[in-house]
C-alpha cells in the first residue's frame, strides 16, 4: 500500500493522505478511494488503467479531458450537473507511469451521490434516462472528429461475432447444457448482428460522441434529491452510435435480477422500467434526434444485450482473458444472463416499439 500512496502523492503533492482502499466493482481497471485530511475536498479516485484493454491510454485521457472541458464550458454556476475533474501531476501530465510501466490517473470524487447496481423504483428509472440524455445533450455539439477511437471495434457487433468464430475454432470446451445453450443462441441470431452497422454505413445513422459504457452504475444520483447529477467512467468515450449507449443503459437498468445473478433462467426485461428510462431520456434528448434514430432504437436495445452476452461467452471460451472473474464459469453465467435478457426483449418487441414511439 505504501507504493500506492507514493503514486497518489504524484497527483496530490500538497495533501496529507490518511487512507487508501479499493473501491467500486469494475471489471476492467483497479480503482482506489484516496482519503485526505482536507476539509474542503477529502476524497479522490486513483486508478490503474488496464492497458491490455486500453492499448492507447494516453488517448483515453485525451478524450476524457476534451469531453470534461467541453461539458464544464457549457455549465452555469447554478447547474447541478457535475463531472469528475482530472488531476495533473507536478509535470502537468494527466497520467503517471510507475517503475513497472503501469498507467495511473487520478480525479476528483463526486460525493453525496448514489451509484445504483439495480433500479429500485420508477422514479430512479426516469432519472437514469434523464442522466444519459443530459450527457448526450451536453456533448452533442462536440465535433466528433476531435475524439480519438480508443477502442477500435468496440460496439461493432459483427466484429465480436467474427472473433467468436475464431476463438471457437481454436478451443475445446466440455459440452454442457449451459454451453450448448450459448452455442445455439448465437447461431440462431448470427444473421441479424449487422443491423446498426449497415445503417451507419448507409449514412442513415450518424456517428456522434458517445459514452460507450453507460450502465446504470455509471449515472450518479444526488443522495438527497435523487436527481441525476453526473456521468462517470468516461474511459470508453469515443465516436459511435448513440443507439449502443441507450441500449446499454436499458440493458443494465431493465434487468432487475442484476447482471451477476446465478439464476440466469429467471432473467426478464422489465418494460415498465424501460418506459420510464425512455421517457426520461427522450424528454431531454429529442431535440437532437432524427426519425431514423427512433426507428433503430429497438435494434440497439436488443443488439447490445446480445453483444455483451457474446463477449462474455467468447471470453469464457478463450479462458477468461478480458473480464475479471471470481470462478471459472463466471463469464459463462454472465453470458447466459445477457442471452436470456435478449430473449425477453425479443418476446416483447411490440411493447418496446410502442413505448419508443409513444
Amino acid at each position: 500500500m505504501s507504493e500506492i500512496i507514493a503514486i497518489a502523492k504524484k497527483f496530490l503533492p500538497q495533501e496529507t493522505i490518511t487512507n487508501i482502499q479499493e473501491y467500486g466493482s469494475g471489471n476492467i481497471n483497479n480503482t482506489f478511494l484516496v482519503t485526505t485530511d482536507s476539509a474542503e475536498e477529502p476524497y479522490y479516485i486513483l486508478q490503474r488503467l488496464n492497458t491490455k484493454v486500453f492499448s492507447k491510454p494516453e488517448l483515453v485521457m485525451d478524450n476524457i479531458c476534451l469531453v470534461s472541458e467541453h461539458i464544464i464550458g457549457k455549465l452555469s454556476p447554478n447547474d447541478c450537473w457535475r463531472i469528475p475533474r482530472i488531476l495533473l501531476t507536478e509535470n502537468r501530465q494527466h497520467h503517471y507511469l510507475d517503475s513497472q510501466g503501469c498507467f495511473w490517473r487520478a480525479m476528483s470524487f463526486i460525493d453525496n451521490a448514489l451509484c445504483l447496481e439495480t433500479v429500485q423504483n420508477l422514479e430512479q428509472a426516469q432519472e437514469i434516462g434523464y442522466g444519459l440524455g443530459m450527457f448526450h445533450r451536453l456533448i452533442s455539439d462536440l465535433p466528433v472528429h476531435q475524439l480519438g477511437d480508443t477502442l477500435p471495434g468496440f460496439h461493432i457487433t459483427p466484429s465480436y461475432l467474427k472473433n467468436y468464430y475464431q476463438v471457437q475454432k481454436t478451443v475445446s470446451i466440455a459440452s454442457s447444457v449451459e454451453v450448448n445453450y450459448g452455442f445455439n443462441f448465437i447461431k440462431e441470431r448470427a444473421k441479424s448482428v449487422g443491423v446498426l452497422e449497415t445503417a451507419k454505413a448507409q449514412g442513415i445513422l450518424p456517428i456522434r460522441p458517445i459514452h460507450g459504457d453507460p450502465k446504470i452504475n455509471n449515472i450518479l444520483l444526488e443522495r438527497d434529491s435523487k436527481k441525476a447529477v453526473a456521468m462517470i467512467d468516461l474511459d470508453t468515450v469515443k465516436p459511435g452510435l448513440i443507439h449502443y449507449d441507450l441500449g446499454d443503459c436499458l440493458r443494465s437498468g431493465c434487468n432487475l435480477s442484476g447482471e451477476e445473478t446465478p439464476n440466469w433462467e429467471q432473467v426478464k426485461f422489465d418494460t415498465e422500467i424501460a418506459r420510464e428510462i425512455l421517457q426520461g431520456y427522450l424528454a431531454i434528448a429529442q431535440d437532437f434526434l432524427t426519425d431514423y434514430d427512433y426507428q433503430y432504437f429497438y435494434d440497439g436495445i436488443r443488439l447490445i444485450a446480445f453483444e455483451l452476452g457474446l463477449r462474455f461467452f467468447t471470453d469464457y471460451l478463450a479462458g477468461n482473458l478480458y473480464f475479471k472473474t471470481d470462478y471459472p464459469e463466471h463469464n459463462l453465467i454472465r453470458a447466459l444472463v445477457q442471452f436470456k435478457l435478449t430473449e425477453s426483449i425479443e418476446n416483447q418487441q411490440a411493447i418496446i416499439r410502442k413505448i419508443i414511439f409513444s
